[in-house]
């Protein structure tokens, strides 16, 4: 589970505003809290599961998306290719006729 506020708080990782770390710590604190109880319930383990499979998928889905771009392009450039083949093949045609 995620560490405890009280290491948060040693190892600085709370912003530097002394009311802010209150209100993160407090937070931090509600949050593992709920977490703890909603495992607890009858179910809420495979909930808990389910939305870390979830957040699993989400971020394969988002690593391929990234790669969506870079295929863009070299589709583009294999166009841009087929096109200029294609024209030579054309004007190859028509000057032998």
């Amino acid at each position: 589970m995620a560490p405890t506020t009280s290491s948060r708080r040693k190892s600085g990782t709370d912003s530097s505003k002394p009311g802010q770390k209150d209100i993160v710590g407090r937070l931090t604190e509600a949050g593992e809290d709920a977490l703890h109880r909603l495992s607890e319930l009858p179910g809420g383990q495979r909930a808990l599961d389910a939305f870390n499979d979830l957040r699993n998928r989400v971020d394969e889905l988002s690593k391929k998306v990234r790669g969506i771009d870079a295929l863009e392009a070299r589709v583009a450039k294999l166009e841009k290719e087929v096109a200029s083949l294609k024209r030579g093949a054309t004007s190859r045609k028509s000057s032998s006729a």
